[in-house]
């Protein structure tokens, strides 16, 4: 799916419906905190709370029992312009306790306090034990129909469209680590369809870790923080992992994939999901399919380099769920295609020699190509991040007719494992009622009771049968959209501990994805390799792990077995030789510019006219341009000022995708040592900015486009960049330039500067 386009010339028509003015409703530049500017002074005349910003919405206003309310979103979010107990009661003063004279002491009957410190002792939930880590945005999903011969599921029939609630998340981190660290991603889509919740909890890996969920426990355990130490945080370098998954060798595959470009996403939006299981999907007639779920992101793949992704932890720990929140605010709403792999239904449920019940690998798209059924467009943030982000529960088993599951021994385990974390998580079993969860569907299930029941249910027989309620709820039939799993035949076996053979081939797969890389992608994991066993202490555990890479690949081997100073082994199984899969590369295609983020250097005092031309040609190509420049602040004045987003002191190249110079800034006056460390003699003795130097070299080693025009060449020449090395445009005129960098852009690096060694 390339696209190549000249975004910059197609100004005029890209800015209508991306970027509206604020008049519109509309931020040019996103990340404003709140829907209107705040003043200097305390507020004191009483109003009522302020609306949500225009990117942001909450969940839908439906009943605990799927019954839509038709309310208002105002309706069910506080209200009124005074401070109130919980009960309503207005408050005069928050700020002191009750007392016994103004030196006290406190009194016990003062409620407030209580109700207060009560309410703050217990806002913070269990978080999860995985996934706790994460960013959501609300959406739609609308179906092509394409799926309607192998499903009859309705939110999937041609024209049908669904609205959605999608968390992204790191795996191994807790609430507070960063968002760029090397893991695996989570992708989970909540789909309200009329027929019930479907929940489709997958990855931004297709394949896991582990073949039976009964290793669940043991594989997080060993990637979790080491229990003496509680370090280190969001990590895989470290000795336990490595101890794990180089004994439990079904892990090799996973770990390939993490270890390559895709354990570092560039942005949420440009994140692959995949379903990672087999599903069986039944039609109208009764016929199945076995399919694999494949999320693919408009935008293309794309990665960040792994300098970069450390710079970014420090840097803004935040950055993927600010890319996702900031890209949805400026109007450049993230899509995915929803596609499916299909494959007959047969008794051995295998695939061109591959096991579809193996949770650890993949159909390659050359046998089984991904078809398109669906486009997702996520566009409104949440308003709530608890009551939306960290309290929506998701469950592989929320299905709807026309999905079922298969005997994939790690999607059965997560049948039972998912209602159970909700449970301790949200305080009861009914954690379907909580806004954010509700069911778009009628519910009358006889659940009665139990913490943080909502509903208020009627009637005397919450039982079957019954006489005394009429008989209802009755049960409903095939022809009235009942879920009926599909009557599989359960062969007459042994019960055993144990899995087929065909689970016993654990390095095959991850041959064929290595051999699938280009030499680039193939620096970079041996690169992680490197990084991650040379952070374990343990000489075994390195040892081990070499040996796994053996039965790779021998070229592997050697470069990682050369970075930890070990001899290479040679391999202990036959090495496969299959045909690449040109598919799992993330190189080689062109993508949209839509959202990506251009950093605007000026001096800010004779270039401006300049500037101004090139945000507007940014903007224009649904860009989002971010003006750097020595102070924050306005820049000139009246009509041809120009507002600064960062400055010096304040950017780094990673959060640009291209940095484009109009000017030579000199020095700002806090560009020294005692203020910004980034800054020397030797730099501020080229007559540039130190920060402009660092800002601009950074972005060139982490393969960025730069531009530059007029004095701007200077800082190239100063930075000791060629104008002709790979991925710099100079040229006289902001437009020229900006139309060669997004046509960079597109392929999202300047691949040519990462030389692999001969």
């Amino acid at each position: 799916m390339s696209e190549k386009k000249n975004p910059v010339s197609a100004a005029a028509e890209k800015i209508a419906g991306k970027v509206q003015d604020a008049i519109g409703g509309r931020n040019e530049i996103p990340g404003a905190p709140a829907p209107e500017p705040a003043r200097v002074d305390e507020p004191t005349r009483p109003r009522g709370p302020l609306p949500p910003k225009h990117d942001q919405r909450g969940p839908d206003t439906y009943g605990p029992t799927g019954q839509p309310t038709d309310a208002p979103q105002e309706k069910v979010a506080q209200s009124g312009a005074y401070l109130t107990t919980a009960q309503g009661a207005r408050l005069y003063d928050t700020d002191h306790s009750l007392k016994a004279g103004p030196r006290g002491p406190v009194l016990l009957q003062d409620h407030h306090l209580r109700e207060k410190i009560t309410h703050f002792d217990h806002e913070r939930i269990p978080e999860r034990v995985v996934h706790a880590r994460g960013a959501a945005a609300h959406g739609v999903f609308r179906a092509y129909g394409a799926a309607a011969g192998i499903t009859k599921a309705a939110f999937l029939a041609e024209g049908a469209e669904t609205p959605v609630f999608v968390r992204f998340s790191t795996v191994l981190g807790s609430r507070g680590s960063a968002d760029t660290v090397r893991d695996t991603r989570g992708f989970a889509t909540k789909f309200y369809t009329d027929e019930g919740v479907f929940d489709l909890v997958g990855n931004n890996m297709p394949v896991f870790f582990i073949q039976d969920a009964i290793k669940f426990p043991d594989i997080i355990h060993a990637g979790k923080p080491h229990p003496d130490r509680e370090i280190p945080q969001a990590q895989s370098a470290h000795d336990t992992f490595w101890d794990f998954v180089t004994l439990h060798t079904e892990a090799t595959h996973h770990t390939l994939w993490n270890m390559s470009d895709r354990g570092i996403p560039r942005s949420y939006r440009m994140m692959e999901g995949f379903g990672v299981h087999t599903f069986r999907l039944v039609n109208a007639e009764g016929a199945t399919t076995l399919v694999k779920f494949h999320w693919k992101p408009k935008l293309g793949v794309h990665s960040q380099v792994w300098e970069e992704a450390q710079i970014t932890a420090g840097m803004d720990p935040d950055f993927h769920r600010r890319d996702l929140a900031d890209a949805i605010e400026a109007g450049a709403f993230p899509q995915w295609e929803l596609g499916v792999q299909t494959f007959p239904d047969t008794e051995d449920q295998m695939f061109e020699g591959i096991d579809l019940l193996d949770p650890t690998k993949i159909v390659p798209e050359e046998l089984a190509p991904v078809r398109p059924i669906g486009l997702m467009t996520l566009n409104a943030n949440p308003s709530n991040y608890f009551a939306e982000t960290e309290q929506v529960a998701f469950h592989i088993g929320h299905l709807v007719p026309g999905i079922d599951v298969t005997n994939d021994p790690l999607m059965q385990g997560r049948l039972f494992s998912y209602v159970d974390t909700q449970i301790t998580r949200l305080g009861g079993p009914n954690f379907a009622q909580l806004p954010i969860n509700r069911t778009h569907a009628p519910v009358n299930d006889m659940l009665r009771d139990g913490m943080h029941q909502t509903a208020v249910h009627r009637g005397v027989a919450p039982y079957r049968p019954n006489s005394l309620d009429g008989g209802c709820p009755f049960t409903a039939g095939a022809d009235t959209g009942a879920y009926i799993e599909v009557p599989v035949e359960v062969p007459a076996a042994r019960k055993v501990r144990d899995a087929a053979a065909s689970f016993d081939d654990h390095f095959s797969q991850a041959r064929l994805f290595w051999l699938s890389m280009t030499p680039t992608e193939r620096e970079h994991i041996a690169a992680a390799y490197s990084f991650e066993l040379g952070k374990c202490w343990d000489r075994a555990v390195k040892e081990r792990g070499l040996r796994s890479l053996a039965n790779i690949d021998p070229e592997l081997c050697a470069k990682v077995a050369e970075g930890l100073g070990l001899p290479a082994p040679g391999a202990t199984v036959s090495l496969a030789s299959p045909e690449p899969s040109p598919a799992l590369s993330q190189l080689g295609r062109t993508w949209p510019v839509d959202g990506r983020v251009v950093g605007i250097v000026t001096g800010g005092e004779g270039d401006l006219a300049a500037v101004r031309e090139a945000r507007g040609a940014v903007l224009g190509a649904g860009m989002v341009p971010l003006v750097v420049a020595p102070s924050g602040g306005e820049l000139g004045s009246g009509d041809d000022a120009v507002t600064a987003q960062r400055t010096f002191a304040t950017a780094r190249s990673i959060e640009f995708d291209a940095i484009v110079l109009a000017g030579a800034p000199a020095p700002a006056p806090d560009a020294y040592g005692a203020r910004d460390a980034k800054t020397d003699d030797a730099a501020r003795a080229t007559g540039v900015d130190p920060r402009v130097l660092l800002l601009v070299t950074e972005a060139f080693r982490h393969g960025k486009a730069v531009g530059a025009w007029g004095d701007g060449a200077t800082v190239l020449e100063k930075a000791g960049l060629a104008a002709d090395a790979p991925g710099v445009v100079v040229g006289g005129a902001s437009s020229t330039v900006l139309d060669a960098v997004a046509e960079l852009l597109a392929g999202h690096r300047a691949w040519d500067r990462f030389t692999p060694a001969l």
